[in-house]
This record gives C-alpha cells, structure tokens and sequence, in this order.
C-alpha cells in the first residue's frame, strides 16, 4: 500500500493506492521485493519487515517520477491471485 500525501482546501488528506508486492528469501540472506505492476520497481531488505518498507519506498518514489515526467500511473484492478504451481519438468 503506498500512502501519498495530498492539500485540498489547506488540510492535509492521504491518497492510498495498492500495488501487489513479491517478497522472496534471497540467496544470499534476507528478502527481495518487486512489483509486477511497476516494472523495474525492486528492493531489498536484511528482514521481511525491512524489504516490506523497502519497497513502499520504492514505489512511493517510481510513482512521484512517472508523475514529474507527465507518464501515467498504473492502478491495479483488484486484488490479485497467487499460488504455487507444481508440475514436473
């Protein structure tokens, strides 16, 4: 969920969107997180907590960038479904 921060009327109101984060263990240690939606949007954490802030970050800044240059912000359409699926290969 990002939180963006909006002034109407002289009070402050938050504008929340939500995005489909994926977080997975990393090889190397801890997690890394990145957004389907927002291509190129990743980060990483030594903890889930610090790779799900991490992230909320990242895509508070990709969404301010695409706003500056005048781009469109994608909106996802509902909550998504993910699963695991196992086939042998």
């Amino acid at each position: 969920t990002v939180h963006l921060l909006l002034v109407c009327c002289g009070r402050m109101q938050k504008r929340i969107s939500s995005y489909t984060a994926i977080l997975e263990p990393a090889e190397e240690g801890g997690y890394v997180a990145h957004v389907p939606m927002l291509p190129g949007c990743m980060t990483q954490g030594k903890t889930f907590e610090e790779a799900r802030r991490n992230i909320q970050e990242a895509i508070r800044g990709y969404v301010a960038v695409l706003r500056e240059d005048g781009d469109e912000v994608p909106v996802e359409s509902g909550d998504a479904i993910m699963t695991t699926v196992r086939t042998p290969v």
